[in-house]
């Protein structure tokens, strides 16, 4: 239905529109009116419901404001090797990251920046950054992703699906859809508890549908304002047996500018 004001405006405007052809004046009036549907259309009590339950499970992952964390990620492969890495990452608003290697020695100084959906890579060996794609790996199963864009609630459409009881514990099943091929999966499975929010599994897919590899989290402990998960333990669902667990340590609240989260900046670091 068109409003009070969009059909004055068509009684007042008819016959000049009409000068510029029947046609045109046809589909002015459907856009007008098509525009006044779309401003009028509210979501459904289901979508806001799934939405609150993604945005409370990202804040009992990561703080809202600024914040500084120890992160180290121990990779087991199929044939029993292992690789070790650590990073520090400095977070504000869960749309600007930056992501600093702290071992092995031999990468130290490189650093990645996320400001966004953008992702960039400093290296001391070349002057200017390299542009990222969130989804590309980092290391063992841990996408780029994973560590300097963790905001779901920005990057997904949830769908509630059900509810599944594990452990004793009633928790939500949610859908997570890309909203566009920028994220860094394109669907997840999001398995959330229902009295508390904490998120307790997830199943990470490509855009064919393929399963790529679950997520457990685990060990809550309170840091940095709030109970959140301090390990992640990622299993491939590809290659049996290759498993990336990350540990969060020593996270805080901290103040971080603004000139931190531009390319400016960090060139000034190498």
């Amino acid at each position: 239905m068109m409003n009070a004001r969009t059909r004055y405006f068509l009684r007042r405007n008819y016959r000049h529109l009409c000068g510029a052809g029947f046609v045109w004046a046809t589909v002015f009036m459907l856009s007008m009116s098509g525009g006044a549907v779309a401003q009028d259309a509210k979501p459904e009590p289901a979508q806001v419901q799934a939405m609150e339950i993604l945005k409370n499970a990202d804040l009992i992952r990561f703080p809202r404001e600024g914040f500084q964390v120890d992160i180290s990620i121990t990779t087991r492969r199929a044939d029993q090797s292992t690789e070790a890495r650590k990073y520090q990452v400095l977070s504000r608003g869960n749309d600007r990251t930056v992501v600093i290697v702290t071992e092995p020695a031999s990468e130290r100084g490189q650093t990645m920046l996320m400001s966004g959906r953008d992702l960039w890579v400093f290296l001391p060996s070349v002057s200017q950054p390299v542009r990222l794609s969130l989804a590309q790996r980092l290391t063992g199963l841990v996408a780029n992703g994973d560590l300097a864009r963790a905001n779901f609630a920005g990057d997904y459409t949830p769908k509630l699906l059900r509810s599944e009881v594990i452990d004793g514990e009633e928790h939500h099943v949610l859908e997570l859809t890309a909203i566009d091929r920028s994220v860094t999966y394109q669907r997840v499975l999001y398995w959330v508890k229902k009295k508390n929010a904490y998120p307790h599994r997830a199943e990470f897919y490509s855009l064919s549908g393929r399963l790529l590899k679950s997520c457990k989290y685990e060990n809550f402990k309170t840091m940095a304002g709030g109970v959140r998960p301090t390990r992640l333990v990622m299993d491939d669902a590809l290659r049996a047996g290759e498993q990336s667990v990350l540990e969060y340590d020593a996270m805080k609240l901290r103040e971080l500018p603004d000139k931190l989260f531009t390319k400016e900046y960090l060139k000034k670091l190498d």
